[in-house]
């Protein structure tokens, strides 16, 4: 179906309608509030072609239209008129991303995203550039498990439990912390792996699987806390969504588990610009009732994580995408 002007002026009046009330929309209302000269006949006509072309469905309890998600989709890609964030959300953005410390960073992001557009607010950790060890400690918790406090050239502590399949008295954990500080301190982590391969045959064997752990889990850390979620009790408590109880129980495990979340960060990450996916498009039937709207931030030009708001698809895109922009961009002028 060719759409001609006066039939996307229609369907935006409508979807516009739609967004603010929930409710479906009525030829009387667009004939009242499209400010076209047309007659309620010719509003219907038109609503019947828009209907059959998939843009918008008719609920059976009412007389009224709705926009379906092929409607969304045009209509953010062609007829949404964006509102710049007003200067009460530039000042809250501009305050709270004022730190140097990058976890809080992400934390407090995340916290505002949630806060302006009053939906679930997610940001994907920064992806690490080129680290390197400063100090690392091997401590006792029992006989196979052994605590790891990793500290890296970009500031960050890291605390990691290792299970071990043979004992290690505290002594030669205190032995393997100073040989590691010794011989691998300032090396990139990835250069470490190399020469602990390497240097097998210098070093004793209970070390060297110790030494091998260690790494591997600053390399790996748990997909979920690449991942800060936050408001999403904000999301569970939206009318479009808190009604189906079945729709909730599946975006509440979405939400724990957080690995398919950042799989769908992942996606955005591999494409340009900002990305908006409409129900079904994001892949996941937890997430068939609602609309992500995703951006990357920088840092030196290059991009190193994901934000986004998700919120019910019956969302008002002309100030959530706007937000989102504004967001990622302030974040990647605060973020080091």
């Amino acid at each position: 179906m060719e759409i001609d002007t006066r039939t996307q002026h229609l369907l935006k009046t409508l979807i516009n309608h739609h967004i603010v009330d929930g409710q479906p929309v009525g030829s009387k209302t667009l004939t009242a509030s499209s400010g076209l000269e047309l007659s309620s006949a010719s509003i219907r006509n038109i609503m019947k072609d828009l209907e059959d072309a998939g843009f918008i469905s008719s609920p059976h309890t009412s007389a009224g239209r709705v926009p379906t998600q092929k409607g969304y989709r045009f209509f953010v890609d062609s007829l949404v008129t964006m509102k710049s964030p007003n200067k009460s959300d530039l000042d809250m953005l501009q305050n709270s991303l004022n730190t140097s410390n990058t976890k809080e960073l992400i934390n407090i992001t995340a916290d505002t995203l949630s806060s302006l557009t009053n939906f679930a607010g997610v940001v994907m950790l920064p992806k690490a550039k080129k680290i390197s060890f400063k100090h690392i400690e091997f401590l006792n918790l029992s006989k196979t498990r052994i605590l790891v406090i990793i500290v890296t050239s970009d500031g960050s502590v890291q605390n990691r439990v290792l299970d071990t399949q043979e004992e290690y008295d505290q002594s030669t954990l205190i032995e393997a912390s100073n040989f590691f500080n010794e011989h691998y301190k300032d090396l990139d982590i990835n250069l470490i792996k190399e020469k602990i391969i390497e240097e097998l045959s210098t070093m004793k064997k209970n070390m060297t699987s110790l030494m091998s752990a260690a790494v591997e889990l600053s390399i790996n850390p748990k997909l979920d806390e690449n991942l800060i979620l936050a408001g999403q009790r904000n999301l569970l408590d939206t009318v479009d969504l808190s009604q189906n109880v079945k729709s909730i129980k599946k975006i509440i495990e979405l939400f724990e588990k957080k690995t398919s979340l950042l799989q769908l960060l992942e996606k955005s990450h591999h494409s340009s610009g900002m990305q908006i996916f409409i129900g079904e498009e994001s892949g996941y039937q937890a997430l068939d009732e609602c609309s992500i709207v995703t951006a990357p931030y920088q840092s030196d030009g290059e991009v190193i994580g994901i934000l986004g708001v998700i919120g019910p698809t019956r969302m008002a895109y002309e100030r959530v995408i706007p937000i989102v922009d504004i967001t990622a961009k302030m974040l990647s002028k605060s973020i080091k």
